[in-house]
């Protein structure tokens, strides 16, 4: 018997969505749990031995579930209900006539590059991104500097307003809208770019995969550090990031064939929010 787990936002059309799945999913004989993606640490105790999980929100309730399935490799089947929904594989309700798709084994599995982040604010533990790591100047309106080292050897002093260290699936978001450029999703490449740089490197850099990066940071002020724009710290003069390659990978599972996210890419960066 399948175990499939169903990670929704509570409170919105994901949660009705949600329970309606699991009807279907038990009458075909698998065993289901849901939980809201708020809950992590129930959904920690009831992802052991899932086979699969569905996804139920927008980008962001992805995030989520990628950083909760990945060290366990389980894969992800993304339903949006959100606005763009990049890394989603079906739309709403479209997700209940693909039951019987989920439960055949049909689909290929897509891997996505993950980020590893140490820092002296995550209590010694290192956190995973899907999407990016940023670090950025506080509310008040000064620039920072952040020293960049690549493999141990000195880049350059950035003066901005901070910097971006994405993968491939996080090249379409925030690293994107400040001039960066789109990977292809399987990309293991990592890209690092300043956000309204001042006489400084104004370009994204493209790095390689086993890419150690190490950003001090340098201002008489706060600075942030953020995780898929979720996990939030804060950062002080001297403090020391460094971001590599995660060794999880988020695995999403896909239906469409693989060139979908070409055949795609300019409805999705064409769409508006209501």
């Amino acid at each position: 018997m399948a175990k499939i787990g169903i990670l929704f936002q509570a409170k919105t059309a994901a949660d009705e969505l949600a329970h309606e799945l699991e009807k279907v999913l038990s009458q075909l004989g698998a065993s289901v749990w849901l939980c809201p993606i708020w809950d992590e640490e129930k959904a920690k105790e009831l992802i052991v031995g899932t086979e699969k999980i569905l996804s139920l929100g927008g980008d962001g309730t992805m995030l989520r579930v990628a950083r909760l399935a990945a060290p366990r490799a389980i894969p992800i089947l993304g339903i949006n209900l959100g606005n763009l929904g990049f890394a989603a594989e079906l739309q709403g309700r479209e997700a209940l006539d693909r039951i019987s798709d989920l439960l055949s084994g049909k689909g290929w599995i897509d891997e996505r590059t993950m980020l590893q982040v140490e820092a002296p604010q995550t209590s010694a533990a290192s956190l995973h991104a899907l999407n990016d790591v940023v670090i950025s100047r506080s509310t008040i309106s000064h620039i920072i500097r952040i020293k960049a080292f690549i493999d141990g050897s000195f880049l350059t002093t950035y003066r901005v307003d901070g910097v971006i260290v994405a993968t491939a699936t996080g090249s379409t978001g925030y690293s994107l809208a400040v001039g960066g450029p789109i990977l292809y999703p399987q990309a293991k490449e990592i890209l690092l770019t300043p956000i309204s740089p001042h006489l400084t490197l104004t370009k994204a850099l493209v790095l390689p995969a086993e890419a150690i990066i190490e950003l001090v940071v340098q201002t008489e002020h706060e600075a942030k550090l953020s995780i898929d724009g979720q996990a939030e710290f804060t950062l002080h003069n001297g403090d020391v990031v460094k971001v590599k390659r995660s060794p999880y990978t988020t695995r999403l599972l896909r239906f469409q064939p693989p060139s979908f996210f070409y055949q795609t890419l300019l409805q999705k960066l064409s769409s508006r929010p209501e």
